[in-house]
């Protein structure tokens, strides 16, 4: 059952690019959805939990959630120039990248020779797998011209920068689990109305959009509940596993095109990009 518990964050985070292409609208009304949606969610959860809430948590989940809503707003940018079976394992990989070598040069981790040794080939799976995915078939450029493509990695660039200050406030702090979840979301909100109000965002795609805040939230109480349960290590390493959900379903749900060659560069960028993933996983033991 404890497995099973921290599957939960993959199936759902997994799912969040395939929910909301489902659904509809633009990045804007795809952020503002999935914040609302977070948000209702994660008022029901404080009342149920209950956690502990200081002014100081309040403060750095709130800007915590601010830097999220960049990371999200921007992941859901870059499906329009990508696809979902190229963004999502190129912005996992950017990520865990990001996040680690933060928490290298922040934090000290990685402070063993041997956690050292496994964090080096961790990156390098991943690097190595985020090529994999980022590749081309030379039959088949007309998919993916250069130009979106170049679009797409900045606006991932942008994307990860967001994400990882979502991670690094909330470590720096001391601040994680229950206590962050009500003012993070409402820093979500708060980001999303302030990145997209000028372009309109409250339409029927936002209220539909709902949905995949309710996807999200969801992963993420499956997390805190399984990091006591199962370890961090082996919670965070599910985690990542998600990708696998995302860029399949994205190939044939979706029905992105790809040639064959291409569908192999992307599972084994992928498998690449979740053993990197959990090598990761064992630097946090």
């Amino acid at each position: 059952m404890d497995i099973l518990i921290a599957l939960i964050p993959a199936v759902m985070w997994g799912s969040i690019l395939l929910v909301s292409s489902k659904l509809g609208g633009k990045a804007y009304s795809q952020t503002i959805g999935l914040t609302g949606g977070a948000l209702l969610f994660s008022i029901v959860a404080f009342f149920i939990v209950s956690p502990e809430l200081t002014w100081k948590i309040f403060i750095v989940g709130f800007v915590s959630g601010l830097f999220w809503s960049v990371g999200q707003m921007n992941q859901f940018s870059a499906v329009e120039y990508l696809g979902v079976s190229k963004t999502q394992p190129i912005s996992t990989g950017m990520q865990l990248i990001g996040t680690s070598l933060f928490g290298v040069l922040l934090f000290g981790e990685w402070s063993t020779q041997t956690k050292l040794l496994i964090g080096i080939a961790a990156l390098a799976f991943i690097i190595v797998g985020v090529v994999f995915t980022s590749l081309n078939d030379k039959n088949n450029k007309e998919a993916d011209g250069k130009s979106q493509f170049g679009k797409g990695m900045f606006t991932l660039f942008i994307s990860t920068l967001g994400y990882i200050g979502y991670f690094i406030v909330v470590q720096w702090f001391g601040v994680e689990g229950w206590s962050a979840i009500l003012p993070q979301s409402l820093g979500m909100l708060a980001g999303a109305l302030l990145l997209t109000f000028r372009h309109k965002p409250f339409n029927k795609y936002a209220t539909r959009n709902i949905l995949t805040g309710f996807v999200w939230a969801t992963g993420n109480i499956g997390l805190l509940v399984a990091a006591p349960r199962v370890g961090v290590a082996t919670s965070f390493s599910f985690s990542q596993m998600g990708i696998i959900i995302s860029t399949l379903g994205g190939i044939f749900l979706l029905g992105e095109k790809k040639s064959k060659k291409q569908i192999t560069f992307v599972i084994i960028g992928c498998i690449l990009i979740i053993v990197g993933g959990v090598l990761l996983g064992f630097t946090k033991k």
